[in-house]
């Protein structure tokens, strides 16, 4: 079984098992929310209709949590690791200045027409710049540093991301890591690979003089990171 295989079916079968709000707690949330624009409406509905593992998509909540931040903060440079079919992008892009840019990578070439459409769509081709390939070589090429950062690849790379990145991340800027609660299973008794993985990676992060952190319980678990010192 390859790597990629391996880790699609434990992403799998903790998208299926990530209700941690009860049903109708998440629905109250969703109702006291700022809604969805009628663009991210149309790819959350496309994206459960015609895309494998749809609920990888951030979705309401969470999409409206990192569009809020990045109105916020006003990043001038966002990068963005894992953009499965756009929606989360354009979320983060809605806090871009007029002379801001957001760097998306993604492995699956597949999804691509898909997504580039969507950022025609959106208005945000000018300020989207997508990458398709690995991650953890194209990092390294580039030159950018960013105020921004939000990391839902895989991850059992999530330490390596944080390694090549925290020097690329400006000082004051923030970093986001997702599915850090891994659907409830870092508290869990016994821990599988993966499991370990997540839990060596928020020790790595708890540990990092270089920052300080929250670790948020929406949906799967968000961290996030503000770098305080080089």
């Amino acid at each position: 079984m390859s790597q990629r295989t391996s880790y699609l079916k434990s992403r799998i079968s903790n998208l299926i098992a990530m209700e941690i709000l009860d049903p109708a707690l998440h629905a109250y949330v969703e109702q006291h929310t700022s809604p969805e624009s009628d663009l991210l409406k149309n790819i959350n509905r496309d994206t459960y209709a015609k895309v494998m593992m749809p609920r990888m998509l951030s979705g309401h909540v969470q999409g409206r949590y990192l569009a809020m931040l990045s109105k916020l903060m006003r990043p001038k440079m966002i990068l963005e690791l894992g953009t499965f079919t756009g929606y989360s992008a354009i979320c983060l892009a809605e806090g871009l200045p007029d002379d801001g840019k957001l760097i998306t990578i993604d492995v699956n070439e597949e999804l691509e027409d898909r997504v580039r459409d969507y950022f025609k769509v959106a208005g945000l081709t000018d300020k989207i710049d997508y990458r398709i390939g690995k991650a953890l070589e194209i990092i390294p090429t580039l030159t950018e540093k960013f105020d921004l950062i939000f990391i839902d690849a895989d991850k059992e790379n999530n330490g390596r991301y944080y390694d090549l990145l925290i020097d690329k991340l400006n000082h004051g800027g923030v970093m986001l890591v997702d599915n850090v609660l891994w659907v409830g299973k870092v508290v869990a008794e016994k821990k599988d690979k993966d499991t370990q993985s997540i839990c060596a990676f928020n020790k790595k992060v708890q540990d990092d003089p270089r920052v300080e952190n929250v670790l948020m319980p929406l949906r799967d678990g968000i961290f996030m990171i503000r770098k305080v010192s080089l």
